[in-house]
């Protein structure tokens, strides 16, 4: 029998957090293992429940759903976290998606919606659009669509730099050089790191002269 897929719910209103987890207890193949109500909680129970799937809200008190992700995604390499939040638009879910995040959705989506979300994710997907649509566009037909600031944070991407190492390279906060790094992977139709910069090489994408 195939096991059921673990879910965290992290969300600061007690009422959000019961209501996602009573609505995805009848999903036969969802399991809610736990709940948090901060960024600093989720981290601390992450270590101990081991869940697939964090279902993240963004805005909370103290550590926010984008800090956690990424401090998520640095000590649990596996995790795959999905971002929920009131209003997703397209640089909220692009910033979630250069913090660690596998899919970033509005909190009004539909039982369908987030249940199918969870098991693409699960499966390794990384959902890009607001509405859990998935980038797949060919790398060759991009250069055009990569801007020219995207292309110095996609050359100091293909030489190893973190998130916080592009932002103090090109004089910019963290939440700006999420924001980009998450724009590059969507239009590139890539889910990390290496795979953009793999593609960057071998389209020649980046040149010295973008630094």
């Amino acid at each position: 029998m195939k096991s059921k897929i673990r879910v965290l719910v992290v969300d600061d209103h007690l009422m959000v957090r019961q209501g996602i987890a009573q609505l995805l207890a009848s999903a036969p193949d969802v399991e809610i293992v736990g709940e948090a109500e901060c960024g600093e909680s989720a981290l601390a129970l992450c270590d101990t429940l081991q869940p697939d799937i964090v279902l993240m809200d963004l805005r909370m008190p103290g550590m926010g759903g984008m800090a956690a992700t990424g401090a998520l995604r640095r000590s649990h390499a596996d995790l795959r976290i999905i971002g929920l939040s009131t209003f997703a638009e397209d640089h909220m879910v692009a910033s979630m998606i250069g913090s660690g995040a596998s899919a970033h959705l509005p909190k009004s989506v539909s039982f369908e919606q987030l249940t199918d979300a969870i098991r693409r994710v699960a499966a390794g997907e990384i959902l890009t659009g607001s509405t859990g649509s998935t980038a797949a566009a060919p790398a060759s037909n991009l250069s055009g669509a990569i801007t020219g600031q995207q292309r110095r944070v996609l050359a100091l991407l293909a030489k190893g730099f973190t998130n916080p190492e592009i932002a103090r390279y090109l004089g910019f906060s963290v939440s700006t050089a999420n924001y980009h790094v998450g724009a590059i992977l969507a239009k590139l139709g890539v889910s990390n790191r290496a795979e953009a910069a793999a593609i960057a090489v071998r389209e020649q994408l980046i040149d010295e002269f973008d630094l």
